[in-house]
């Protein structure tokens, strides 16, 4: 978001891109799970959970963090997989505490189970992490009806970037579009009704149509 010397702040919609880098961490059992998850690095954290949602956004089966997809699929461990794909990204502020709740999840499993824990996945889990990259597209919004239009030209990766993984990034629980709208326009409601669209029970084109939607009716009004 930028000042243009007019009344408020405009918006600057960006686009980003991530550049996913293989790790040396393997893991062929649960135990090995809980030993990665104990000495990956932040970036890790965020491929697995925070960008692995918008990679499986457009599944509607399945789990959104690739933890708990692997417990399932390699693992074969859905009471574990259930509880890791329990996690509301929306709910952290900082991968510091995601991970504490992830190691704790397995922890506690690999403890209540040691056997199964030690068991061999049917495939090993490689720790990723990513690099981000982000550009301004060169389009920024000024009022509701440019905000309107700048939503509808986003890319998956642009509306993720502002709408999602926004969130640790500003350190609240909200989001780039809902900041914006109250602080620079006053639009609290609107601002509201936006961060409570829900992430995991729409796709990132149903987001989309939904924020386009309430931001059509707050400005037709």
């Amino acid at each position: 978001m930028n000042g243009n010397g007019n009344e408020h702040p405009s918006f600057q919609f960006f686009t980003v891109s991530y550049l996913t880098r293989v790790g040396n961490l393997i893991a062929r059992n649960l135990s090995g799970l809980r030993d990665g998850l104990e000495k990956c690095n932040d970036a890790t954290i965020f491929h697995h959970t925070f960008q692995s949602l918008s990679r499986h956004h457009f599944l509607r089966r399945g789990f959104s963090n690739d933890f708990a997809q692997w417990a399932l699929a390699a693992c074969n461990r859905p009471e574990l997989a259930e509880a890791l794909g329990g996690l509301d990204i929306r709910d952290y502020l900082s991968l510091t505490d995601l991970r504490k709740d992830l190691l704790r999840i397995v922890g506690e499993y690999c403890a209540a189970h040691p056997k199964e824990a030690e068991q061999e996945a049917f495939e090993p889990f490689y720790f990723c992490e990513d690099i981000e990259v982000t550009v301004p597209l060169g389009m920024e919004a000024r009022n509701l009806e440019e905000f309107r239009q700048g939503i509808e030209h986003l890319s998956h990766a642009s509306l993720y970037f502002h709408f999602i993984s926004s969130r640790l990034r500003l350190h609240l629980q909200t989001n780039d579009f809902s900041v914006w709208l109250s602080t620079a326009l006053g639009k609290n409601t609107l601002a509201q009704r936006l961060n409570s669209v829900d992430i995991y029970t729409n796709t990132l084109d149903g987001v989309r149509t939904r924020l386009i939607e309430l931001v059509h009716q707050e400005a037709t009004r």
